[in-house]
């Protein structure tokens, strides 16, 4: 069998024929030695919890926000059955470890998408806690929209805007629906654009377009105020990794 070759050109502009295997080990050398002249730094996506979210909250934080309470057995979509621990007078309750669990996911993933430099969006419906969720936005140095959506923002934004438009990173939803029966529309414009998202859903929500869904209470105004306050915590968390990083290059 033939050896295979590859062509490169030299500095006299000929054309140079070179042994794949000689050139490959050569290129392999030489990698390996400006890999170890590198000084040696940990990748946040080989640690599972690289920014130390899991310190954020407990359990009984959890409990004492509300976050547990859920709407009437009636309107339970089906889909959150599992992450449910059963029901009291008539209401359905959160099983909080599940919760636990589903949050400090979507905290970390939330951290990596600000350590990147990312663009992250809150989204809220409820009149009540509209003010507190744009102020977190504010606070940590990103953006909210809390109004009526109107249709195409996402899926035809050029066009809505008379120019080339990046989209968000990062979509949290404070909550997921615009009423008891309709789900916000952003939740299925972000999943036809592939953004990410990250989703309270209540016991009456559909969490099968939400990339990181979070089982808990979505109307209380101490739940979403705990919600806003971690995820303000993971976001400032990765922009300081991000800045030291930043540092350490120049």
């Amino acid at each position: 069998m033939l050896p295979r070759f590859i062509c490169s050109t030299g500095k006299n502009g000929l054309s140079i024929l070179k042994n794949n295997s000689t050139f490959a080990q050569a290129v392999q050398q030489k990698s390996e030695v400006s890999e170890d002249n590198l000084p040696k730094r940990k990748n946040p996506l080989e640690h599972p919890d690289y920014f130390q979210v899991h310190n954020l909250f407990t359990v009984k934080d959890l409990f004492d926000a509300r976050v547990h309470f859920g709407h009437k057995e009636g309107s339970l979509n089906e889909f959150m059955t599992p992450y449910l621990y059963g029901s009291r007078l008539g209401h359905l309750i959160f099983d909080l470890d599940v919760t636990a669990e589903h949050l400090r996911k979507a905290l970390n993933f939330t951290a990596h998408i600000a350590y990147r430099g990312g663009i992250i969006c809150f989204f809220n419906r409820n009149a009540l806690n509209a003010h507190l969720v744009e102020k977190t936005a504010q606070e940590c140095g990103e953006y909210a929209h809390t109004r009526f959506w109107r249709g195409g923002i996402f899926t035809n934004a050029n066009h809505q805007f008379g120019a080339i438009t990046r989209l968000p990173d990062l979509c949290i939803f404070l909550n997921t629906q615009n009423n008891i029966l309709n789900q916000h529309t952003a939740v299925r414009d972000s999943a036809k654009m592939l953004i990410p998202t990250v989703g309270i859903v209540d016991s009456n929500c559909n969490p099968n377009l939400i990339t990181y869904p979070v089982p808990g209470n979505d109307d209380t105004p101490s739940a979403i105020e705990l919600y806003c306050k971690l995820f303000k915590a993971a976001i400032l968390r990765g922009k300081e990794e991000r800045m030291k990083l930043l540092q350490e290059s120049e």
